[in-house]
C-alpha cells in the first residue's frame, strides 16, 4: 500500500487526483499508477486503469496470481478491468469518501481487504474538500 500512496502524493503533486495503484505478482510490483485523468487530459486514466496499462501485456495466468493495491475504492470501470482480467485479490486504502462497486466483486469471488488508512482518507478528504468539481466529474456525478 505504501507505493500505491506513493503513486497517489506523486498524483496530487502533479496536480491530478490523489488515487494510486500497484499490482503485484510474486510479492513483485510488475505495475504502478496513479489518476491521470487531468494530467492527460484521460476519460478513463484511473489509477488501477493506468497500473494495467503500465504492467503492459501479460498473460492470463499472470492475471489471475496478482493482488491489486488501491488507494480507493474500485468504481465501476475498475472493477471491470479486475473482473475482466480475474484478479483475485484486492486491497483498498479507504473506502470511506468512495465506495465503489465492492458489492460486485465480492459477488464475483474477488477477495477484498479495506485497511480504512488515515493518510489515504486524509489525501482524499482534503482532495474532495478543495476540489469538489474535478472529484464530481472523476466519479461521473
Amino acid at each position: 500500500m505504501q507505493a500505491a500512496l506513493a503513486e497517489a502524493r506523486q498524483g496530487l503533486g502533479e496536480g491530478g487526483i490523489p488515487i494510486g495503484s500497484v499490482l503485484v505478482h510474486d510479492n513483485a510490483i510488475i505495475g504502478r499508477g496513479r489518476n491521470r485523468r487531468i494530467q492527460q487530459g484521460s476519460a478513463v486514466l484511473h489509477a488501477e486503469m493506468d497500473a494495467l496499462e503500465n504492467a503492459g501485456r501479460l498473460a492470463a495466468k499472470v492475471y489471475r496470481e496478482c493482488v491489486l493495491y488501491t488507494t480507493l475504492s474500485p468504481c465501476a470501470m475498475c472493477a471491470g478491468a479486475i473482473l475482466l482480467y480475474q484478479i483475485p485479490r484486492v486491497v483498498i486504502g479507504e473506502n470511506t469518501t468512495f465506495t465503489g462497486e465492492e458489492a460486485l466483486l465480492r459477488s464475483r469471488g474477488v477477495q477484498l481487504r479495506v485497511l480504512q488508512d488515515p493518510e489515504c482518507l486524509a489525501l482524499m478528504r482534503r482532495f474532495i474538500a478543495e476540489q469538489p468539481e474535478v472529484w464530481r466529474e472523476d466519479i461521473g456525478v
